[in-house]
């Protein structure tokens, strides 16, 4: 299994999930992502291009010698993980993501619900310097407010703090623009989603059009949460991958 993390997020977020997927006999591969550690910190836009984001998980999967994996992804890993499924289904055979909906859903629900009210702040990000000065200020509070844990508010603050670590996370977002063609056809893979009805971030909109375009068996599990689905929900969520894995399996 590879599951990615999300933003201001890193391994640590499936700090409580893996030990459980590990003790049913699976492999278990958590990356940190491309700007999230210091040694793997490229400072332009362009590097953060999703097809580049796309290329590090396939380049990981190549030298672990993984075939094909259960690939597992929350926030922006979600995004990631969508993108895989889609563009490389030989190499996945299955597919958990959390809290994020299919991009196209994604896009689609911003002229149909509030989803652009919920995401006002993808704007704001694509401006330079800015950001960092607004995020740098409330980040702490922004979290805690959404429902993150105290220990987990800690680690990512103090993460994003180092140096040229929080332009990087936020290139995520000045990268989604250069995209160029769709990099999240429909998935054929078999997919599990999950949501939080208490999302902050992603409305229910998009959440229930994900299906439109999963074409392989699907399931929506709506859990009674927030956002931070591995840190507050590590039970559901594990059981939600070990379900879809096995299902895959038979």
């Amino acid at each position: 299994m590879v599951l990615l993390h999300g933003f201001p997020q890193g391994p640590s977020s499936y700090d409580s999930v893996v030990p459980q997927l590990t003790a049913e006999g699976f492999r278990a591969l958590v990356p940190t992502q491309r700007g999230y550690a210091a040694t793997a910190r490229p400072t332009r836009r362009r590097d953060y291009k999703p097809q580049e984001l796309v290329d590090d998980i396939i380049a990981l999967l190549d030298t672990a010698g993984i075939e094909k994996t259960h690939l597992v992804g929350h926030d922006w890993g979600g995004a990631v993980a969508w993108a895989v499924a889609g563009g490389h289904p030989d190499r996945v055979r299955s597919l958990t993501v959390l809290s994020t909906p299919h991009p196209a859903a994604f896009v689609q629900s911003m002229v149909r619900s509030s989803q652009a009210l919920r995401s006002w702040y993808m704007g704001l990000f694509q401006l330079p310097l800015i950001p960092e000065f607004v995020v740098s200020k409330t980040l702490r509070k922004t979290l805690s407010d959404s429902g993150l844990p105290a220990r987990d508010v800690d680690r990512y603050v103090t993460d994003m703090a180092e140096p040229g670590a929080l332009s990087a996370a936020l290139n995520w977002y000045r990268g989604m623009p250069l995209g160029g063609r769709p990099l999240s056809p429909d998935v054929a893979v078999p997919t599990t989603y999950v949501w939080g009805r208490n999302d902050f971030a992603l409305g229910r909109a998009a959440a229930d059009r994900t299906g439109e375009h999963v074409t392989g068996d699907y399931r929506f599990d709506v859990l009674n949460a927030g956002h931070w689905l591995p840190e507050t929900r590590a039970d559901e969520v594990a059981g939600a991958i070990l379900r879809r894995a096995r299902r895959t399996s038979q």
